[in-house]
């Protein structure tokens, strides 16, 4: 090919690039004998046969590269042409690589399947990337930076340094370079650029730069500066890396206390205004949690178009059920065991026994399924943090509840009814407050809470009968080292217990982290008896 032709071929390439306009497929009969030599001879002639591949920049080829590198590639044996095979039976169904025409199903005697190794895998990655290095689509053309990278392939260099030429997106541009520096660091290229290349891949950071490094020094060939140099970026990436795990427990522990939130604030109200040690508040959570299955059994059997708007319907419904039930037990078991508590501990305890059981014997002893709303589902990366949406969405929902229970118990008359009982119950009752209904109606606030908390734990955690007792005592922990009936001191008291669980499990273990919890709390309560934000009050000091 003459220079003149050449010049002119690499413009066309360059315009078509940047007005970012479909990739077209060459003729068939072109690509066709290219992808059929793909089985010829051994791995070394597969791998130039793939890099020749790469170098039509056809993305009509990614098929039959993908197929290969997963080991479905086959050869017909009757006229040579590579075909993608599935199996099918006894036999494989066969599928044109390059048109995605069904070919039939034949015996598995009929082909012969093209070999493929670790070290054709990484080719091919490589060959991938590449070949979707130019694509319309910013989102493809980063994925396919990334695999580039992964792959460290110096062949690559060219496509790289083509595609960088082109590119106008500084998100893509940055993870472009960093592929090419990983690329250099495998090539021939001089010690000053792999240097240089060692420095990039270093401040990007990130896992996959710490195992391109790792690699480096890794290989006796690579010289004692080099190896130095990629040691120092070890060194900067590990020290970042752990400041971003340490977010990273921070944030688990967030999330861990936003549940232990939603499940003690109801605790804490009834804790706090009657004094009574609820050992089936846990069950208040479990209700919540079959409620949300219940209702989202009924809209797949006959609203499946709904499916998203599940738990929107779930919480009014869960809330209901159980504040209804939690009046019930007040006004049927609580209202007279008050003044007892050690009555009142066991009377609740086995009512505990009695609904685990009650739901046994209606929705059986094994786990139920709820499913996550689309807009729950999957999780986005925060630098080197992942956050996962369920997560995200419950956090969020436990501060709405919060600040929608402090707008209740501060801005309505039952909320300074409430708070008058919490205070002085027989002043309070003395200017006419109803104490029995406060005490009927704040026991089913609790409860009706702990009930919108199952829905949102439904969310992350097994439904099943015993899904409460997992709650129950750390609530109680977060109420006593908060502060009894005090909502700040919920708050703080399950956000901080939830970062320190985070921070033990990794040395202690789980079980053991909340021993040592415990004993902290213990600890705690011996010096501030009242927890860390007690009541204040007249008849609280006496």
């Amino acid at each position: 090919m003459s220079l003149k032709r050449l010049m002119i071929c690499l413009l066309t390439l360059v315009i078509f690039a940047t007005v970012q306009q479909p990739a077209f497929s060459q003729a068939t009969d072109v690509l066709r004998p290219l992808v059929n030599k793909l089985g010829e001879g051994g791995f070394k002639e597969t791998e130039a046969q793939v890099g020749a591949l790469a170098a039509t920049g056809d993305p009509a080829v990614a098929p039959a590269l993908e197929a290969l590198s997963s080991g479905d590639l086959y050869l017909r044996k009757s006229d040579g042409m590579a075909v993608i095979g599935v199996k099918a039976g006894s036999g494989l169904a066969l599928t044109d690589p390059l048109t995605g025409e069904a070919l039939g199903t034949v015996a598995a005697g009929e082909v012969s399947k093209i070999k493929v190794n670790n070290g054709l895998r990484r080719t091919i990655r490589s060959a991938l990337g590449g070949l979707t290095l130019r694509a319309p689509d910013p989102a493809v053309r980063l994925a396919a930076a990334g695999a580039v990278f992964k792959a460290r392939d110096a062949e690559s260099l060219p496509l790289l340094e083509a595609a960088l030429a082109a590119e106008t997106d500084p998100a893509v541009k940055a993870a472009m370079e960093q592929a090419r520096a990983a690329a250099i660091l495998v090539s021939d290229a001089p010690e000053a650029a792999k240097l240089a290349a060692v420095d990039m891949i270093a401040s990007a950071g990130g896992r996959d730069a710490l195992s391109v490094l790792t690699a480096v020094t890794g290989d006796a060939k690579t010289s004692p500066a080099l190896r130095d140099a990629a040691q120092a970026g070890i060194t900067r990436i590990e020290k970042t890396m752990a400041l971003w795990d340490g977010a990273q427990n921070i944030w688990y522990g967030l999330s861990l206390g936003s549940v232990l939130l939603l499940a003690a604030i109801g605790l804490a109200i009834t804790f706090g205004v009657m004094g009574v040690i609820n050992m089936a508040h846990g069950e208040m959570v479990m209700i919540g949690a079959y409620v949300t299955f219940m209702v989202q059994e009924v809209i797949r059997t006959s609203f499946p178009a709904l499916f998203d708007m599940s738990l929107f319907i779930a919480l009014p419904l869960a809330f209901l059920v159980t504040g209804l039930i939690g009046m019930a037990i007040e006004r049927g078991i609580i209202r007279f065991l008050y003044g007892r508590p050690l009555e009142t501990l066991l009377a609740t305890w086995g009512l505990s026994l009695m609904l685990q059981q009650a739901v046994r014997s209606i929705f059986g002893p094994t786990n139920r399924e709820v499913g996550n709303p689309d807009w729950m589902s999957g999780a986005f990366q925060l630098g080197e943090m992942t956050i996962t949406y369920n997560r995200l969405w419950i956090v969020v929902f436990a501060l709405l509840v919060f600040a929608g229970l402090m707008l209740v118990l501060k801005k309505t008359p039952f909320g300074l009814y409430t708070r008058a009982v919490t205070q002085n119950r027989r002043m309070a009752a003395s200017m006419g407050i109803r104490t029995p209904w406060i005490d009927a109606l704040t026991f089913g606030l609790g409860s009706g809470i702990a009930g919108i908390a199952g829905v949102a734990l439904s969310q992350i955690d097994n439904v099943s009968p015993n899904l409460g007792q997992g709650y129950i005592i750390d609530s109680f922990m977060v109420v006593v080292f908060g502060g009894v009936g005090n909502l700040w001191g919920t708050l703080v008291g399950a956000l901080t217990l939830g970062v320190v669980n985070k921070f033990l499990e990794p040395y202690a273990g789980a079980v053991l982290g909340k021993i040592l919890v415990l004993v902290f709390i213990i600890l705690f309560i011996q010096k501030r008896p009242r927890g860390l934000f007690a009541l204040k009050g007249r008849a609280v000091d006496a």
